[in-house]
């Protein structure tokens, strides 16, 4: 076992944190990575996160090096504590995401080195002087966020420092939009219209002029594009139907139209979330033909 050095990110670290952080999306998301461009962008601010990002005050990066190799990096943030913070996020501190390699013959000590890291991340909290802590895993990837399933190794360290999961488990779900089903109009007179949505492109259904529901799918998860090969996947960002259609197939419609919009642009692939209760929703992804990608844990706190 030799020294583990807990140092602050220095460009030179790039290629290394990137290729970590690359390994642990790609056992959540299958096929997905992001430049060096996008891990940097994120290390400086987080523009998707319009809303939370502004309360953010301070960004350290940190990494672990043991013989001349990145073994594990971190990111962490602090929160303002003024009224113009989230009540949630005020004065609070959160690891918003830790990697690092796990042990092999080869490298017998990368978990040490991962668990040095975090001692390190909570002493940064404790000099922030925040009177709360969380800790997370939002890469710049779609589909990655919380602790994944995928992740033990990342969830044991986050234990072994004092965070226990209080918060909600989230089901993300994967489709090819190929395998999608079609189904005709369960209503006679439906029609679609589409136009900006606040979470991506709305696709309306309408009986006369009256909405009976709508579907919101986002294309633009490469950041433009920062993150290879996802310029052919979107997500589901809202579906609602109201209340007085529910149960007759209006849902699976809008869904089976969003894949014909998608399928003109060359969109293959579409995600979707649920909470691990929403047992209804689940049921029905699977119905329309998605598949269960991964369970993460949402809400560490120490």
């Amino acid at each position: 076992m030799s020294l583990t050095l807990i140092r602050p990110f220095a460009r030179g670290d790039r290629e290394q944190v990137t290729s970590l952080v690359n390994a642990h999306i790609a056992a959540v998301v299958p096929g997905v990575s992001v430049s060096v461009q996008a891990l940097l962008s994120q290390l400086e601010r987080e523009p998707g996160e319009y809303i939370v990002d502004r309360w953010v005050t301070d960004r350290v990066t940190l990494v672990a090096e043991q013989r001349g190799r990145v073994v594990a990096a971190a990111h962490l943030l602090r929160y303002g504590n003024g009224e113009d913070t989230g009540e949630c996020y005020r004065d609070a501190g959160e690891i918003r995401w830790l990697v690092c390699w796990t042990d092999e013959p080869s490298w017998p000590d990368a978990s040490a080195a991962g668990d040095a890291l975090a001692v390190a991340c909570h002493a940064q909290l404790q000099r922030w002087g925040v009177s709360r802590r969380y800790a997370d895993g939002a890469l710049p990837a779609p589909g990655v966020y919380g602790v994944p399933a995928q992740w033990p190794h990342i969830r044991a360290v986050y234990e072994r420092i004092g965070f226990r999961h209080e918060g909600k488990t989230e089901v993300i779900y994967l489709a090819r939009v190929g395998a999608l089903a079609r189904p005709e109009a369960p209503v006679e007179g439906l029609t679609t219209r589409r136009t900006v949505g606040i979470n991506g492109t709305r696709i309306t259904a309408l009986l006369g002029d009256a909405r009976v529901g709508y579907l919101e799918v986002d294309t633009n998860l490469d950041a433009g594009p920062r993150v290879s090969r996802t310029g052919t996947w979107a997500d589901i960002g809202n579906l609602w139907v109201e209340p007085a259609h529910r149960r007759q197939g209006l849902g699976r419609w809008l869904i089976g139209r969003a894949a014909d919009w998608l399928e003109l642009g060359g969109a293959s692939r579409l995600l979707d979330y649920a909470d691990e209760d929403e047992e209804t929703y689940s049921a029905f992804l699977t119905a329309v033909g998605f598949t269960e990608l991964t369970r993460t844990a949402r809400g560490f706190r120490a």
